[in-house]
């Protein structure tokens, strides 16, 4: 793939032997070249687990305390009280069956979380095979499966964020835009890896954090010590 003039730009600032520390890594994101767009701040963490064993899965999700910077727009599956409750919170959409139909065969997909009460869960196995390619399926270890919808709206809008390895052993997760500047994005990157620092499985064995690298939408990766 051939590399535009602001990506080389940008990398020339990187010294590829050298590991960084954190504000520094984030400080060096902040003077590379800008794009029209204030882009994503990206963490990219290789674990030394094994994603194909279920007793070694590394999955969660933390409140960043300054946000993602990103409107996060709720879906939720309710009825009844619960409806309500979702809309006094803040749902974007609030439904029930009558959004199986729509989503499935209008392509329906504005929206960026669903969160459903645990009765919803029969209706929206439905949509399994559309969901779950999107990683859209609510889930209970994530807290978007939950009675309390009011908490699970709030902390979405307020800046959740879910975390989880992918089949490379790797966890891709933006956590920030380039314009929160060096200091929020430090005090967000190291929420997340306090977090996964945490949910190391207990049948991990060796070394866990193999490689840390932070990048850009339009970046390269700075590898961080």
């Amino acid at each position: 793939m051939k590399k535009g003039k602001r990506y080389l730009e940008c990398e020339k600032l990187v010294d590829k032997s050298k590991k960084y520390d954190a504000k520094e890594a984030l400080e060096l994101i902040e003077k590379m070249p800008k794009t029209k767009f204030d882009e994503t701040v990206e963490l990219h963490v290789k674990l030394g687990v094994d994603s194909k064993q279920a007793d070694q899965q590394v999955r969660g999700t933390v409140v960043l305390p300054n946000g993602t910077g990103k409107t996060q727009r709720v879906l939720v599956f309710a009825k009844g009280d619960k409806a309500k409750e979702a809309e006094a919170a803040g749902a974007d959409f609030v439904g029930a069956e009558e959004l199986v139909p729509k989503i499935q065969n209008e392509n329906w997909f504005d929206y960026d979380v669903i969160v459903a009460t645990p009765d919803m869960m029969g209706v929206i196995g439905r949509l399994g095979k559309v969901l779950g390619p999107k990683g859209l399926m609510p889930n209970p270890k994530s807290g978007t499966v939950t009675m309390d919808v009011t908490k699970a709206i709030k902390e979405i809008k307020s800046g959740k964020v879910e975390y989880r390895l992918d089949k490379t052993n790797i966890i891709h997760l933006g956590f920030g835009k380039v314009s929160f500047g060096a200091d929020k994005l430090l005090e967000n990157y190291q929420t997340v890896m306090d977090a996964i620092i945490k949910a190391k499985p207990a049948a991990a064995k060796g070394q866990y954090l193999k490689s840390i690298a932070i990048s850009k939408t339009m970046g390269p990766g700075v590898y961080i010590a």
